[in-house]
């Protein structure tokens, strides 16, 4: 077999393969014998024919059809690995010659990952938030887990910010209501500063049953941009009232008798808390200023099939509607250039940042085990709120084995880059990466465990 490669640019290659016949046994027998099973011939058992009566019955032109079937894959394949093709996508084959008891000939054109400069990353300094937990940090812990026991009660009091209404809402455009923003018996909580802008404010200070009246610009829908008179009446307001923080708050809360007990916890959840937001603010920070250090041609087709399984999943959570589509978006406020615009943006840097922790995990040389595979299958399962064999048949059945392998490569090599950065916090304190991005010591785990 011979193979000449041809660079099209710098994310793409063209392969042309010949392969004389004389490579070609195994696939002939295989081709003869396959439709030897097809046909039956009187005088001879099925695929016992000899191939003379065989060609004569259907022609030589299956067989070759067969052959070059059987072939393509693995002299596809064989091209790419004795090139040291780095082969990203599928490739586009053509026949490009068939010459009986001769050659087979075909051309491959396929996406290629460019050459990628990996920058020292022992030259990489990042600063990232402080670990501190304050007080503060507890209180407001507390207080959200409080929320989770809080009971909604009517108020006569003047209404603020966190206060809950049941509200009615008519909006006017010169005297003429404007159903899609009018409604009667909404729920909203005050500050949340998400229906219409200039409710909160409207609403701040009124007791049930009072009114308001206030214009605002609409946002959304066919009247997006006019002025628009917006009358609102309070039909109810409530107060959440929070549980005490003692010790029956504790018990009840919690499996602690006390709220001391309560609050040490809930302050080692909030140091656990920082630690993860900082190592994440670690692993952003330096993988952002290695990009940077960075320049390479993205893939074309690789970018387009991002894009299209992008818009595949949004237009999947509608039905595949184009019109629910475009409403939605109208009601953001946006359009389905500027939608489109935004995804072709994130898929390109998805398919930038894959392509260089590609490069990053082929320099550090990263081997994954089936077990860190398996770990990244439970936890991803477990964040989707799946059961994990469920979670495994789904992946399986759409082929996406090879992306989790890919993924836990990347992490594993970004990781391993990270132990040779220098981080600090924004106080100017060094702050340990090993902690977050070194490998464990299986001797020391197996002693803690002990």
């Amino acid at each position: 077999m011979k193979t000449t490669v041809d660079k099209l640019s710098d994310t793409r290659v063209k392969l042309t393969v010949n392969v004389p016949f004389s490579e070609l046994d195994k696939e002939i027998d295989q081709a003869y014998a396959a439709i030897a099973q097809q046909i039956s011939i009187p005088g001879f058992r099925k695929g016992k024919a000899p191939r003379q009566l065989i060609d004569a019955r259907v022609g030589r032109g299956p067989i070759l059809e067969q052959v070059v079937n059987d072939m393509l894959p693995a002299r596809y394949e064989q091209a790419v690995v004795e090139n040291d093709i780095k082969a990203i996508g599928q490739p586009e084959v053509d026949i490009t010659k068939l010459e009986d008891n001769e050659v087979v000939e075909f051309t491959a054109e396929v996406d290629v990952r460019p050459e990628i400069e990996v920058p020292d990353f022992s030259k990489i300094s990042v600063t990232v938030p402080s670990l501190e937990v304050e007080d503060k940090d507890v209180d407001e812990a507390l207080e959200q887990l409080a929320e989770r026991f809080g009971e909604l009660k009517d108020t006569k009091r003047k209404m603020k910010t966190g206060d809950y209404a049941i509200i009615d809402i008519v909006a006017e455009i010169d005297g003429e209501k404007i159903e899609d923003a009018s409604t009667e018996g909404l729920s909203y909580r005050i500050g949340d500063d998400d229906l219409i802008k200039g409710l909160d404010t409207a609403l701040r200070g009124l007791k049930t049953g009072e009114d308001a009246e206030f214009t605002t610009e609409m946002q959304t829908g066919e009247h997006k941009g006019e002025e628009a008179t917006v009358k609102v009446h309070v039909v109810q307001s409530k107060e959440r009232k929070l549980p005490d923080l003692d010790d029956e708050f504790a018990q009840l809360a919690s499996e602690f008798d006390t709220i001391e007990e309560l609050r040490e916890s809930t302050k080692t959840r909030v140091e656990e808390d920082k630690k993860s937001e900082q190592a994440a603010a670690i692993r952003d920070e330096v993988l952002k200023a290695a990009l940077e250090q960075v320049s390479f041609e993205l893939p074309t087709s690789i970018v387009d099939e991002q894009v299209h399984a992008q818009l595949h999943q949004a237009l999947g959570q509608l039905a595949h509607d184009e019109k629910v589509l475009a409403r939605l978006l109208e009601a953001q406020g946006t359009s389905r250039e500027e939608f489109d615009k935004q995804t072709r943006e994130q898929a390109e840097e998805s398919v930038r940042t894959q392509l260089f922790l590609d490069a990053v995990a082929e320099q550090e040389d990263v081997e994954v085990s089936q077990q860190e595979v398996m770990d990244h299958i439970l936890f991803t399962a477990q964040s989707y709120g799946m059961d994990p064999n469920e979670f495994i048949q789904q992946i399986q059945s759409n082929g996406q084995i090879g992306n989790l392998f890919a993924d836990v490569r990347r992490g594993k090599a970004l990781a391993a880059a990270i132990c040779r950065v220098e981080a600090k916090d924004d106080k100017g304190e060094v702050v340990d990466v090993d902690q977050y991005f070194g490998e464990i010591d299986e001797n020391e785990e197996a002693s803690e465990d002990a």
